[in-house]
């Protein structure tokens, strides 16, 4: 059922309670504060006493009570780990993909021609099935796609060698059928969250996917090495079946199968024929930062990669990139946890900076004796991604119009696609032109041109809270109506 700003189990604490309480005079340790007689102590029946640390436990305590608060609401935690697994399947593609026509071939052009194939047929189609989603039945859609995609990852896999010139449009229809599970479980947070819980589950989501760049390679990779190219693809079509049947039972158990139902919002009703998404700036403006921020990610990626190759040692790559994940992880769990609307315009250029510190400490600006040497900057670069990820997926589920999030959502997975597709020949040139610091300013420019775009996205304006609760400030920028761009501009 759609979330009715209910309040949570009384079991979980809010934002304001269970605060520590304050050492006596005479030594003895005061009883712990209680702001609502009803709410239970900490089930571990912690104690504090006064410190100069006291304010930082009360961080901690507020971050890890947002979360308590947002997976003790139903059916979040179910949804999000099937929409997780049934995606598991997207980082590893690649390596797999690569792998398989690689060996036919002989040619890595063509391997990473046919690799490209996928994501670019799921961009294609990526606001059309946003708006079958948005008209109901996403469970028996996530279905169709994923019986469909892992038919063609077989038919791939039986495909004869001579006949490999066949992947690539093999490859491309594939892709049309790549299950929508990312785009239709983050239109789903604003129906069954508000607040700082929607702010929780958008970082929640962006920071464990980071865990799908960790582990789904470092899986295909052991596959291939152990069993070949083959068996690999066929483990990867099983896992994207089964995420998927996974996840459309958890729809349907959560009761969020069909359409969104209508808020009475009278300013989001669109007058005369449906109108395209990009009619509305704001929603172009956070496609267009989506792009320009993927294309900085992945062109980071690329670096990296470049980076171990010219040293003739590819385990760096693994060292570095998984560092950099670690760093997104660590960022992404504290800002859930934060309390109020995330500042999009500070963390966008909290990304922006986060790479541009990397460029004078990468070939031919500095040679350093190991890349190692760079892992802690690695890792703060990282922390400001998760969180930069989570405030833009959550302004595009705030501005989208509730009836069409999920059609939002797919313009932003079409951004995304774009973005990835663009990064690899701008990267590879300027590493070609200036060395592994050309191909990190690039990416660092296209963050910051994101960022130079993030004050125009307009605010939605604060939420109601519920009765003995404070309104969530409205954080930067100009306020608009809630989940209501209104009727597009001439």
């Amino acid at each position: 059922m759609p979330y009715q700003g209910l309040r949570t189990p009384e079991a979980v604490p809010a934002w304001d309670q269970n605060v520590p309480g304050v050492l006596a005079d005479n030594g003895h340790r005061a009883q712990r504060r209680r702001t609502a007689p009803r709410v239970r102590t900490d089930v571990l029946h912690r104690t504090f006493i006064t410190s100069p640390n006291v304010g930082a436990v009360c961080i901690i305590e507020g971050v890890l009570a947002n979360y308590r608060r947002l997976f003790a609401v139903p059916h979040v935690l179910s949804l999000l780990a099937w929409s997780l697994i049934a995606r598991f399947y997207m980082p590893g593609q690649m390596i797999a993909v690569t792998f398989l026509v690689e060996g036919w071939t002989g040619s890595y052009a063509l391997a990473g021609l046919v690799a490209g194939a996928f994501p670019l047929g799921a961009a294609l189609v990526g606001p059309l099935r946003g708006r079958m989603a948005d008209r109901g039945g996403t469970d028996r859609l996530v279905l169709t796609c994923a019986v469909v995609f892992s038919v063609g990852m077989l038919g791939l896999v039986l495909l004869p060698e001579s006949l490999w010139w066949l992947s690539l449009p093999l490859a491309l229809g594939t892709g049309l059928f790549g299950t929508p599970a990312n785009q239709i479980v983050r239109s789903l947070w604003p129906r069954m969250t508000r607040g700082p819980e929607r702010q929780a589950i958008y970082a929640a989501e962006a920071t464990t996917q980071e865990l799908l760049f960790v582990f789904s390679p470092i899986l295909t990779a052991a596959v291939v090495a152990f069993a070949g190219a083959r068996w690999a693809m066929v483990l990867l079509a099983v896992l994207a079946l089964l995420g998927a049947a996974g996840f459309a039972l958890a729809l349907r158990r959560a009761g969020v199968a069909g359409p969104a139902p209508d808020d009475g919002d009278a300013e989001e009703v669109e007058q005369g024929p449906r109108r395209t998404l990009l009619r509305h700036p704001a929603l172009v403006l956070l496609f267009l930062m989506c792009l320009l921020m993927i294309s900085g990610v992945m062109g980071v990626d690329l670096v990296l990669v470049a980076w171990a190759n010219e040293l003739n040692a590819p385990q760096y790559v693994m060292v570095l990139a998984s560092v950099w994940a670690l760093g997104s992880l660590v960022g992404g769990a504290v800002a859930g946890g934060l309390r109020g609307r995330p500042r999009l315009v500070l963390r966008c250029f909290g990304s922006a900076l986060g790479v541009a510190v990397l460029v004078p400490f990468v070939p031919p600006v500095t040679h350093l004796p190991t890349p190692l040497l760079v892992t802690p900057l690695l890792f703060l670069s990282g922390m400001a991604l998760a969180p930069t990820l989570a405030a833009v997926m959550s302004r595009l589920g705030d501005l989208a119009p509730t009836r069409r999030r999920a059609e939002a959502f797919g313009w932003m997975a079409t951004a995304m696609g774009v973005g990835g597709a663009v990064a690899s020949p701008l990267s590879g040139g300027l590493i070609d032109l200036m060395g592994i610091a050309g191909g990190v300013l690039g990416a660092a420019v296209l963050i910051l041109v994101a960022a130079l775009l993030s004050p125009f996205v307009p605010v939605p304006r604060p939420e109601a809270a519920p009765e003995g609760e404070t309104a969530e400030p409205a954080g930067d920028g100009p306020a608009v109506a809630q989940g209501a761009l209104g009727p597009a501009p001439r």
